[in-house]
């Protein structure tokens, strides 16, 4: 606004300037007039005859006036015109330095901000890296720390599971020893019981009559006779074969007592019966039938002479002959 005010005060001085000659040479025009006007009063005739040529001067004044006027008008148009378009530059100009200066203003707003997105941005990096970092450290202490609770956890269930082998070896131990005592015990027992069936069994035998002894001897020895395999090998047959054992099962503590290989006896220090023409005898509580024949190459006398004991083995209840090991007679179990 201040550029404008200036140019409008300098239009204003040109037009006053113009003015102001165009009135001082009016005045000396009518002060010329003045003596003219008298020398006309003093001398009407010459006044007469230069009327007219007085009255052409003044419309030729009139006109360069009216001309003089009209090119001042001019010529104030014209500065006012310039001065218009000298504003109006001007205002281009300062707008278009506004525009600059608001575009550079925007462009370093743009820059800043930019720098201040990227600076943020690199900020918010640097963070997330340090505190991915942080995090992976963590996790690092964390597992550090996870792997030896675990391998102390570990240490302690192996010195635990030491210990309780340990312990248990212990009572595996101290239970080896009692079942060995047990079974020292029930040997013992059973070889004690033992003798003293052999003891009845001879005293029993030695008070039947020697007839009846004789006679009995002479029913068994027919009915061992009878019952001797023409061939063994093919006449046997295992409980396998025979379908499995159906019979009577031994109670184990009664079974470890008194058979197996360790408790060997010979069937003539039993009772011995016949049933159905079969010989029968008793061991240990219970009664035993043969279902096998005997072979053929044992001694006649083996029910008298040799060791035998009763194991059950491959589903069912054998008869060993220690003087024929490899062979098996297949025996049922009966109460009575």
């Amino acid at each position: 606004m201040r550029p404008i005010g200036v140019i409008s005060t300098t239009a204003l001085f040109l037009l006053l300037g113009l003015a102001v000659p165009a009135q001082a040479r009016q005045e000396k025009q009518q002060e010329n007039a003045k003596p003219q006007k008298q020398e006309q009063q003093a001398k009407p005739e010459k006044q007469q005859l230069a009327k007219p040529q007085q009255q052409q001067q003044q419309k030729s004044q009139q006109q360069a006036q009216q001309q003089q006027r009209q090119q001042q008008s001019n010529t104030a148009k014209q500065q006012q015109q310039q001065a218009k378009g000298q504003q109006a530059q001007q205002q281009k100009q300062q707008q278009q330095q506004a525009n600059t200066e608001k575009q550079q203003q925007q462009k370093s707003q743009q820059q800043a901000q930019q720098q201040q997105r990227q600076q943020q941005s690199n900020t918010a990096k640097q963070q997330q890296q340090q505190a991915k970092g942080q995090q992976a450290q963590q996790q690092k202490q964390q597992q550090q720390q996870a792997k030896s609770e675990k391998q102390q956890q570990q240490k302690s269930q192996q010195q635990a599971k030491g210990q309780q082998e340990q312990q248990q070896k212990q009572q595996q131990q101290a239970k080896g020893r009692q079942d060995q005592q047990r079974q020292q015990q029930t040997r013992s027992n059973n070889q004690q019981q033992q003798r003293n069936d052999q003891q009845s069994h001879v005293q029993q035998a030695r008070r039947q009559s020697s007839q009846e002894q004789h006679r009995q001897e002479s029913e068994q020895r027919g009915a061992w006779q009878q019952h001797r395999a023409g061939n063994w090998q093919s006449e046997h047959r295992d409980w396998q074969q025979r379908g499995g054992y159906n019979g009577y099962r031994i109670p184990d503590d009664r079974y470890r007592g008194y058979f197996g290989s360790d408790h060997s006896f010979r069937i003539y220090s039993y009772p011995v019966m016949l049933v159905g023409g079969y010989p029968r005898f008793q061991y240990g509580g219970y009664w035993f039938g043969f279902v096998d024949p005997w072979p053929e190459y044992w001694a006649d006398n083996w029910y008298d002479n040799d060791d035998v004991y009763i194991v059950y083995i491959d589903g069912g209840y054998y008869l060993y002959n220690r003087r024929y090991p490899r062979d098996r007679i297949a025996i049922e179990v009966y109460l009575n």
